[in-house]
């Protein structure tokens, strides 16, 4: 193999990313997975214990708002509260390079001495990075911090992502009701065909074998609302 170092690089010619830090895959995947589950689970303890009708959509439909609701806040708060620590250790960073650019920079020298540069390149390499002060802070932010100061994630997008998901999911096992289904085996199949779908697209997304991350969540789901259903049977039944 030939490697041509007198050519200009090419980003064209160099494979591609998916964005992994934006801050949307997690809440979203956790808060589709957490509504279906959930809300499921409540819909069958419900019929478990007083059987299907009203009670069953009035159940689906207060989890679906409050598991909504309570998603989005508890995923903005989160996000929100690491976002401002992250803001918080930067402006610390930024504050240590202007009080003493000297020991930064000797700081940022030893980081890539310790990555296996010998002395005269890591200190020319960090002086270099240490020329323009913005960059410099970039630089020490991204090497003892680990985060990328320009792509913070969003409070926001994590609260939405997070609420519209949820519901999404919340919806699959009530709709069957909301259309007079006087059962639980109608919602029980569409519940356990969303929940292989949604696990095996997950697990495509994640280059994980599609099967495998299907049958994962759907034993997972299916062993939720077996509890929940036991229980709510259990528990109508020493009720009447």
């Amino acid at each position: 193999m030939t490697i041509e170092l007198d050519r200009p690089y090419s980003p064209e010619r160099h494979h591609s990313h998916r964005d992994v830090t934006g801050g949307w895959l997690r809440p979203a995947v956790f808060g589709a997975m957490d509504g279906l589950v959930s809300n499921f689970a409540l819909i069958a303890g419900v019929v478990g214990a007083a059987g299907a009708g009203r009670g069953a959509v009035l159940a689906g439909f207060a989890g679906l708002i409050a598991g909504a609701c309570s998603m989005a806040a508890g995923e903005y708060t989160s996000v929100k509260s690491q976002t401002e620590l992250m803001r918080a250790e930067i402006a610390v960073e930024r504050r240590e390079l202007a009080r003493d650019p000297e020991g930064e920079l000797a700081e940022l020298t030893a980081i890539y001495r310790a990555r296996g540069l010998d002395a005269d390149l890591a200190a020319r390499v960090a002086a270099g990075l240490s020329a323009d002060p913005e960059q410099a802070l970039r630089v020490h932010v991204r090497e003892e911090l680990g985060v990328d100061p320009d792509d913070l994630p969003s409070p926001y997008l994590a609260a939405g992502s997070s609420f519209c998901a949820f519901a999404a999911g919340a919806v699959v096992p009530l709709a069957p009701f909301l259309f007079g289904a006087s059962g639980l085996a109608v919602a029980l199949v569409l519940s356990l065909v969303a929940l292989f779908v949604f696990g095996a697209a997950v697990a495509r997304m994640t280059a994980r074998p599609w099967w495998l991350g299907g049958l994962r969540q759907l034993a997972l789901g299916a062993g939720a609302a077996a509890v929940t259903f036991g229980l709510g049977h259990l528990l109508g039944v020493t009720v009447s």
